[in-house]
């Protein structure tokens, strides 16, 4: 995550209820937060940085600096009972109180803020891990509709059940799920290990509904996927930056070793919106040799270098492919491996965030997110806001990209490049 305990999280200004969650369930009291630590503590391989966070601030607020004024708090009772008598809204009290904590954080600008409830952060959490228990698929869920599947994980539940992408889910256990959040429908479906769980799709493919029952069971999200392809090239796409990533790229790469890859290396890195940095942090171990990868500044104005440590093992050309969506921790890798000569980069713009997001937990265990730092390239380059323009770009080309003989000119690109025939050369 992001302020290297922390989360960096997917591109533009989506909030939690308008992300993909993934129907999974949590691990029952696997997650432990503490009421006076910051939630997520970076662990990199080599070092360890900890946020000093207590549940209190260090300097407490005085009365004239507090929010909450005689003033205030009696315009807060009138609002409530205006509310009462006379909306013609259902309302809960706990729901009121998460919204004014919304709004206090909203008061801020920073638009990558967000209060959670102990149930949202233990999602929020569960999902960075990458191991979860659960039926094994990423949705994205408009308001008031139903939830498209983005993706099946391997492997999983809902595979071994017969989801596919593209399914729409409009039911759980005979219940529509049209008036639920995000949050909502993620937690109707989480549950114990081996139980089951009835949800209706509707496949526009086939244009009927089907019922699917699938068993929940332990997931580990597939994040790194690859291929080998012509004269020797490998093809690694890396979708999220988990807690799993590192361990499935050096698979990935031993295993396109072991095929015959010996030309060079392509990272497509394109729509990857971000995640923990320290996944971002231990490829580039295994990416960059020993040196600076990452400058973090935070709101005093204080930096911390973070540096590789170890012989890098990948000693072949490499391309990274960028779009748009290519975003934060993607961000910091890719411009530690261009800074650092060791990447070419083909595509067009990143997205340009730059800032870095910590957790911090409350009394309640329910918990707050904040803008708490600023990254820089190892050349000192910030890109929040503007982004990293790529060495070779190139607009990815949709009509190219349909049918049986589908084109992606965007990694075409980069295989010339790593043959010699690049417009680089």
């Amino acid at each position: 995550m992001d302020s290297l305990n922390n989360e960096i999280q997917e591109p533009a200004t989506q909030n939690k209820g308008d992300k993909k969650l993934f129907i999974a369930g949590i691990l029952i009291g696997a997650l432990v937060m503490s009421v006076v630590m910051i939630i997520v503590i970076l662990i990199v391989t080599g070092r360890k940085a900890v946020t000093n966070v207590e549940s209190e601030p260090v300097s407490p607020i005085s009365d004239e600096e507090f929010v909450l004024d005689d003033t205030t708090v009696q315009k807060i009772r009138q609002i409530q009972n205006y509310i009462d008598e006379h909306s013609i809204y259902d309302t809960d009290r706990e729901n009121l109180q998460a919204s004014m904590l919304d709004g206090l954080l909203a008061g801020t600008g920073d638009k990558y803020s967000d209060y959670y409830t102990k149930e949202e952060i233990e999602a929020e959490m569960t999902g960075y891990s990458g191991k979860f228990y659960g039926i094994g698929v990423m949705f994205f869920k408009e308001a008031d509709t139903y939830a498209v599947i983005d993706e099946v994980i391997p492997d999983s539940p809902a595979e071994r059940a017969g989801f596919k992408a593209d399914d729409n889910i409009v039911k759980v256990e005979g219940e529509d799920i049209g008036s639920l959040s995000s949050e909502e429908l993620a937690n109707i479906i989480r549950g114990e290990k081996g139980t089951k769980v009835l949800i209706t799709v509707y496949r526009p493919s086939e244009d009927r509904y089907i019922d699917l029952e699938p068993i929940r069971d332990e997931v580990v999200d597939i994040t790194v996927d690859g291929k080998m392809l012509d004269d020797g090239i490998g093809y690694i796409h890396i979708s999220r930056w988990y807690d799993t990533t590192a361990e499935q790229f050096q698979e990935k790469y031993d295993s396109l070793i072991g095929e015959g890859m010996s030309r060079g290396l392509i990272i497509d890195l394109r729509s990857n919106g971000g995640g923990l940095v320290n996944a971002a942090l231990d490829v580039l171990e295994i990416c960059l040799p020993e040196g600076d990868v990452l400058y973090i500044e935070n709101s005093k104005g204080e930096r911390t270098l973070y540096n590789s440590y170890f012989p890098d093992e990948i000693d072949l050309p490499i391309v990274i492919l960028t779009n748009s969506r290519t975003a934060s921790a993607s961000e910091i890798f890719t411009g530690a491996m261009r800074d650092r000569g060791r990447a070419v980069t083909v595509g067009t713009r990143t997205y340009g965030k730059g800032v870095v997001q910590s957790f911090y937990s409350l009394i309640d265990d329910s918990a707050i997110k904040l803008t708490t730092d600023q990254y820089f390239t190892p050349n000192g380059t910030a890109i929040d806001g503007v982004g990293i323009e790529p060495d070779v770009e190139v607009v990815f080309d949709g009509e190219l990209y349909t049918g049986e003989e589908a084109i992606d000119n965007q990694l075409e690109e980069a295989v010339k490049y790593l043959g010699g025939k690049s417009k680089l050369d």
